[in-house]
């Protein structure tokens, strides 16, 4: 399986809920919280128009696929970017 990175922060919602997606599927991840970690929430700016939008997810596949940046992805995205 690929890696699996997470920007978030504590009052997300959105956050809460796709980490416990991904928990109850066994997929693991690394969280980041872009409001402990400057660089991380530039990051996450310079992937989403300047907004600091998160869940920003960041898969990288297993085998040497091309790693994949989602802003606010489905379950089923990660799934899929896991996948390829």
């Amino acid at each position: 399986m690929g890696t699996v990175t997470m920007y978030s922060t504590t009052w997300c919602g959105y956050c809460r809920r796709l980490k416990g997606q991904m928990d109850r599927e066994g997929i693991g991840y690394s969280e980041v919280n872009i409001e402990q970690d400057p660089q991380s929430a530039q990051f996450v700016e310079s992937v989403n128009n300047g907004n600091q939008t998160v869940p920003t997810v960041v898969v990288t596949p297993a085998g040497g696929g091309e790693r994949v940046v989602m802003t606010n992805p489905s379950l089923r995205q990660v799934q899929e970017a896991l996948a390829t």
